[in-house]
């Protein structure tokens, strides 16, 4: 049990998953490649005890590894991994109550409680340009905080117990922001936020908006847990915690009293500013739009405050522990949430909205009919209807009796699907629809497609393993790479307009003879085929955040019957396309910078070795 983040560290360090760095560092750039870094080398949590121009420590990397993350919560985990259980299957507690006695009391601690004596966090006040202003990427619009509690209440029922407690991400300075009375507020119009925001909209009043930064370890898994809307994630905080989440009102706003920083202020209906850029987890940047503006209230800050962040990018990332940790934690709850579904994957290395990849159920087919995709295409829909799930552009299902194949060996689980994928029928395109705020492969902010591929029934096909001089021969694309069996690259020319790449489809259809690629059913386009064939995560990343399935799905003899699309081998065209946000790059001045630190003297030197 934490009462607070220093207790956490603390912790950590006694245990050697911590390390100290003493030396100055540069809050512009330099922490966050720092981090990076270390999470490359599957490192410890950081320590910045030094930081350029501001009076406060900053530490990253704390969900660094599953193995941290679950070392963290080692006191509670497989309590909170029954207390999900039991919420999916009550009768168990009916059954054995004697055996779940512990369980009970770990519930007590999601009461959250009002504080009315000790308030640490309200310990000082300070403003906005005195905090750790950390800009992580190079064309970042300014400095933003990337570990945030963001928390509001329900105007029509109030109070802690409907409150929502989420992670977005917030910009302290930059573009047109006032200093140390505005900043922006990024979040999509789903989440729980942007429903009371909309509630507080409809009665003309300012939406109140407290931002927690820090404290025990458990809000912050807290505000990115994916719960069901209505249930307080204050709750889940305490439970995890074995602490129970203390509050206070000040001015009229909740205040977290354990965490370090708290900033206060209100969001006021249509009031808007551009925030932005900011290099993000798809490992593009995000570009600059209009978001919410939220007025500084008062900003606070308890004794020895630390300051937590993280750095995001081409994942894996330290957002991906978080995903991992989540996965681990809610077990079969997708099992009790969508009826039939057995799996559901939100792929990391595609950017985790991207890509889904599900397992589902064939119940029903009758025995004298064909095994086809039935049921699995209403499984389907009921995960593109759930929460997050509905960002995903892509989501491929297959249902499996044998129960050999798993959505998280991505290999093994393509293969399978594209043994038994028929193209003329398993194809399921959704057009003009919504796509995640993040992803610029589509039409426009927050506008795009998704399909669905429903592959079901006996295996058709052998894959192929390697690629014949006549596929080598080929003019329209060229460089074929193999990428595992029955999947191929090919590299094109820099894509210049969807006139021209229909087109270029057109003299690659008339080039290919018949069967040509009968036993290659997904090819891929791409502007390097060889850095995109050269593992898998390079493919899942290129293939998946490069492409919006109406505009860039083509097929080898493709034609649309009765308003359903068919082809013989699908075409994915994943080249960057002018309207796609810009790659993530390294500073390689930064990069030389920090290199000081791994050196021999350096705080970090010998990392590798650990």
């Amino acid at each position: 049990m934490y009462k607070d983040l220093k207790s956490c560290l603390d912790d950590l360090e006694k245990h050697n998953h911590l390390i100290r760095i003493t030396e100055e560092v540069d809050p512009h750039l330099e922490m966050a490649a720092i981090q990076l870094r270390v999470y490359e080398m599957n490192g410890p949590a950081l320590l910045f005890e030094n930081v350029k121009g501001c009076e406060f420590k900053c530490a990253s990397n704390i969900f660094g590894s599953l193995e941290r993350s679950k070392f963290i919560f080692r006191d509670t985990f497989t309590k909170m991994q029954t207390l999900i259980d039991l919420k999916n299957n009550p009768t168990k507690g009916l059954k054995n109550p004697l055996k779940y006695v512990n369980i009970a009391l770990t519930a007590f601690s999601a009461l959250p409680l009002k504080n009315p004596f000790s308030k640490p966090v309200l310990y000082k006040e300070t403003t906005i340009d005195k905090l750790p202003l950390i800009t992580h990427w190079e064309k970042d619009g300014g400095a933003f905080v990337t570990l945030p509690q963001v928390y509001t209440e329900d105007a029509d029922k109030p109070g802690i117990m409907n409150s929502n407690l989420g992670m977005y991400r917030i910009q302290l300075t930059g573009n047109e922001y006032v200093i140390n009375k505005e900043i922006g507020l990024h979040y999509q119009l789903h989440r729980g936020i942007g429903v009371h925001q909309a509630k507080a909209n409809k009665l003309g009043k300012p939406l109140k908006v407290s931002i927690f930064i820090g404290g025990p370890p458990s809000h912050t898994l807290a505000a990115v847990m994916p719960l069901p809307e209505g249930l307080s994630e204050a709750t889940f905080a305490g439970a995890l915690g074995k602490r129970r989440f203390r509050y206070t009102y000040k001015d009229g706003f909740c205040v977290s009293t354990d965490a370090d920083f708290v900033i206060t202020g209100e969001v006021f209906p249509n009031e808007n500013k551009p925030e932005g850029p900011f290099g993000d987890h798809l490992g593009y940047y995000s570009l600059k739009h209009d978001f919410p503006l939220m007025k500084v209230h008062k900003v606070y800050h308890r004794k020895d405050s630390i300051w937590a962040f993280t750095a995001v990018g081409r994942p894996p990332q330290e957002d991906t522990s978080f995903g991992e940790l989540i996965h681990e934690l809610t077990g079969d709850a997708i099992k009790h949430e969508l009826p039939g579904v057995k799996e559901v994957h939100a792929v990391d290395a595609a950017g985790v909205h991207p890509l889904l990849l599900a397992i589902g159920s064939e119940r029903y087919t009758p025995y004298n009919q064909t095994k086809q995709p039935a049921e699995l295409l209403t499984q389907a829909n009921l995960i593109l209807g759930k929460g997050q799930l509905s960002l995903a552009k892509f989501l491929f299902i297959t249902a499996d009796e044998t129960h050999k194949v798993s959505t998280h060996n991505e290999k093994e689980f393509y293969k399978y699907m594209l043994e038994r994928i028929d193209l003329k029928r398993d194809l399921h395109f959704y057009t003009n629809t919504s796509m995640d705020t993040l992803d610029y492969s589509g039409t426009g902010l927050n506008s795009g497609s998704k399909i669905v591929v429903a592959a079901y029934g006996d295996k058709k096909r052998e894959l192929g393993t390697t690629i014949s001089d006549e596929v080598k021969s080929l003019k329209t694309f060229i460089n074929p790479c193999l990428v595992f069996d029955g999947v191929l690259i090919f590299q094109g020319n820099k894509f210049q307009s969807y006139d021209k790449a229909k087109q270029e489809f057109e003299d690659f259809n008339n080039e290919v003879k018949e069967n040509l690629f009968s036993q290659f059913p997904l090819i891929v386009i791409a502007d390097d085929s060889e850095f995109t064939a050269e593992n898998l995560k390079n493919w899942l990343w290129v293939t998946f955040t490069r492409s919006n399935p109406s505009h860039d799905i083509y097929g080898i003899n493709s034609k649309m019957e009765f308003k359903h699309f068919a082809c013989d081998a699908m075409i994915i065209d994943a080249r960057i396309k002018p309207h796609h946000a810009p790659v993530l790059e390294k500073n390689p001045e930064v990069e030389k910078r920090i290199d000081k630190l791994f050196e021999k003297g350096g705080s970090l030197y010998g990392l590798k070795n650990m």
